[in-house]
């Protein structure tokens, strides 16, 4: 006897979930057959630890630092690979033939949109690969199975917002513009959020202001699901207020996009 109809999932949900695989799928191998892209990005998270972590022994051989570090750099890969890799990255494809040919077959955007955010989501997570290595060789970072994985799932939650902005400016801007920008926001984000420097350090004035970022936001969700501490109480509710805010330009950038293209 067959299912009612009604139990069968809707065929243009089942269709626009394939779609947005099949996007996922190219979209990932597209990007992985110009690996030095994917490597420059992980690179400069990776370097900054050889750097300005692995020499000082009182970070690098103290557990909980070295682990609250890796956790702040797990962070600064995600936004690195979203304003580069997906912010001016997509500026780059929104110029080529090939994105003006796939805008004139009779299938909706949504699937294409929502695969740039599974695929965005899969680099932030493979970007971080090189640094827990690192980590484990060189310093005396360590956490629970359980700690890891809370860590990675509020390393994808912190990414969310870092990733609509790459997106924003990716469906916003022309490719040399938008490389510009990305590079503008990378340094000023990565140290008011506290990603290269504990926010103890900071001067009062800065730490005041660091608290309303999203990368402070996602770097104090990252730390407390990592090591098990505290979360202070004004992370997730910065964090889900800039992802409502980064979402809504990055859906109305893209639409404002395809709009332009075809007047």
């Amino acid at each position: 006897m067959s299912a009612p109809t009604s139990a069968r999932p809707a065929p243009a949900l089942v269709s626009g979930l394939r779609m947005t695989l099949l996007h996922t799928r190219f979209q990932v191998l597209e990007n992985l057959r110009v690996p030095v892209a994917i490597v420059g990005s992980a690179a400069f998270p990776a370097l900054t630890m050889l750097v300005f972590i692995v020499p000082q022994a009182a970070v690098a051989q103290d557990a909980a630092a070295a682990t609250s570090a890796v956790a702040q750099l797990c962070v600064f890969s995600a936004m690195s690979v979203s304003l580069f890799t997906h912010g001016a990255g997509i500026a780059e494809e929104r110029a080529l033939p090939w994105d003006t040919h796939l805008r004139t077959l009779p299938v909706p955007s949504g699937p294409r949109f929502l695969a740039r955010v599974l695929t965005g989501a899969f680099f932030c997570v493979l970007g971080v690969v090189p640094l827990l290595v690192l980590a484990a060789l060189l310093t005396e970072a360590t956490t629970t199975p359980a700690r890891f994985l809370a860590g990675v799932a509020a390393l994808v939650l912190a990414g969310v917002p870092l990733l609509a902005l790459g997106l924003a400016i990716g469906y916003s801007l022309p490719s040399k513009a938008a490389l510009a920008v990305a590079q503008v926001l990378l340094l000023p984000l990565a140290f008011a959020g506290g990603l290269f420097l504990p926010p103890e350090v900071m001067p009062g004035w800065l730490r005041a202001i660091s608290t309303l970022t999203p990368t402070r936001a996602g770097r104090d969700l990252v730390v407390g699901a990592a090591t098990g501490g505290d979360v202070p109480g004004t992370a997730l509710p910065v964090l889900v207020g800039w992802t409502v805010v980064l979402a809504a330009l990055a859906v109305l950038a893209q639409r404002r996009d395809e709009g332009r293209r075809f007047r």
